[in-house]
């Protein structure tokens, strides 16, 4: 068993930095999941960009089924490393052991909801009659594997919160090169299309949530999964909800956003438009999800140290968490803005698609290069347990600003079309600016609060 006490000892860039390798490749992996599919979708013969655009259309559920299992996994593990630093093992363990029944809950309910309403909200969410049938038959296999889905993304978080984050890269790993040898199999030798696509990814989240769930139930685990932790304590609900909400709210306003977009979208400029997106949407995830690894990598240095008051560790956590988060969201951002249609084309063939990608690419990431500054701060404020400031800042940008400018900016505009992307930049713009200022502010309040 490891000894908690490394995350206090050692230089804090090197520590952040070994558990940040691994948070990076378990989120880069777990974005395979859903890239794979759409990259072997998009090139199916004939249909390809038919099917691509209605698997892009599934995309707010997946979102809504990631947000639940945020609430619960990054609300519940900040909480429980902070425990850890104060040396109470059994509040932590009682905070995993509730966390892990709300996510079966919660898994359990969705699961059903999809099921009697896929149609319903398909149609919502932008699929045309064109689409409707590849994305319906995608969603309704993947909703069977929703429970996985929740406890792989959910309880995975609380192995990274020990600092084991090589066991949880591996989880991960397991399960991505899984569904990335079953894909083609399922898709193109059986010959079953999306619905392929679909069962291989549940196959996956199955095997990577049994391996989640051996490992917290194993010696090796700082904390433990017991059966007495699993009965629902209000009192520890609440902090775990409370934490949670601002995660949440980013993923699930990240579905209300995809669905707006898809909206406006497919009055302005149809199919077209809307598989564009989903192409987008992709190399987004590619631009996020390697900064929340990192975020994660350095949640569990700051969070513990902030529970045993070494406000040096935890300035020193941030400031490394920043320096590589904006250099890695700059470097990316040019690299999208110098080769737009070399990374169209990893998710078609279509002509047609692949020019209107690469063109929207640099419209849409226009500001993406200074983003690493909103998430640092942004999870540095749940690292120490704030989470009225990160709740407000995940709203600022896209509720308060984003959705609004979707629907706004093509009044504005004659080019309809490159008015719905250019809200993507117009938010980001203010919301790093807000978020910088903010953190300036109540970052230094809460150093001073623990030394």
């Amino acid at each position: 068993m490891k000894d908690r006490t490394f995350l206090a000892q050692g230089k804090v860039s090197k520590l952040v930095i070994k558990l940040a390798i691994p948070t990076i490749i378990a989120q880069v992996v777990n974005l395979l999941y859903n890239i794979v599919d759409r990259i072997y979708i998009g090139h199916i013969s004939e249909v390809g960009d038919k099917a691509l655009t209605g698997v892009g259309v599934c995309m707010p559920i997946i979102l809504i089924i990631s947000a639940f299992a945020a609430l619960i996994g990054y609300g519940g593990s900040p909480k429980a490393s902070i425990y850890l630093g104060e040396d109470n093992i059994e509040k932590a363990e009682k905070t995993m052991g509730n966390s892990l029944t709300l996510l079966i809950i919660l898994g359990l309910l969705l699961t059903t909801i999809i099921m009697i309403f896929a149609k319903d909200f398909l149609s919502f969410f932008g699929a045309s009659s064109s689409t409707i049938t590849y994305a319906y038959n995608y969603l309704i296999i993947y909703s069977i594997g929703s429970l996985f889905v929740m406890i792989t993304l959910g309880m995975n978080s609380f192995i990274s919160a020990q600092g084991y984050t090589k066991i949880s890269m591996l989880s991960v790993l397991i399960g991505a090169f899984l569904n990335s040898f079953l894909d083609p199999i399922f898709i193109f030798v059986f010959n079953l299309g999306v619905k392929g696509a679909a069962i291989a990814t549940v196959i996956s989240q199955f095997i990577s949530a049994l391996f989640v769930i051996i490992f917290l139930c194993s010696s090796k685990s700082l904390m433990h999964l017991k059966l007495k932790n699993l009965k629902l304590d209000f009192k520890i609900i609440g902090p775990i909800l409370a934490l949670g909400l601002s995660p949440f709210i980013m993923q699930f306003t990240e579905a209300i956003i995809y669905m707006c977009f898809n909206a406006s979208l497919k009055k302005y400029g149809g199919d077209l438009a809307v598989g564009a997106m989903t192409i987008l949407s992709s190399l987004m995830q590619f631009s996020m999800l390697p900064l929340l690894g990192l975020a994660q990598g350095a949640q569990p240095v700051t969070s513990y140290n902030f529970g045993a008051k070494n406000k040096e560790r935890v300035v020193a956590s941030f400031k490394i968490l920043l320096i590589v988060s904006l250099s890695y969201s700059f470097i990316f951002w040019l690299l999208l803005m110098s080769f737009p249609k070399i990374f169209a084309s990893m998710f078609t063939n279509s002509s047609g698609l692949l020019d209107y990608s690469a063109r929207m690419i640099r419209i849409y990431f226009l500001a993406s290069g200074i983003f690493g500054i909103q998430i640092a701060c942004q999870q540095t404020f749940i690292a120490i347990g704030n989470a009225k400031v990160s709740l407000f800042l995940a709203i600022l940008r896209k509720i308060i600003l984003l959705i609004p400018f979707i629907f706004i900016l093509p009044l504005l505009f004659e080019d309809k079309i490159m008015a719905v992307y250019l809200a993507e930049p117009f938010a980001d713009i203010i919301a790093v600016s807000v978020t910088a200022l903010l953190f300036a502010i109540y970052f230094k309040k809460a150093i001073k609060a623990i030394a």
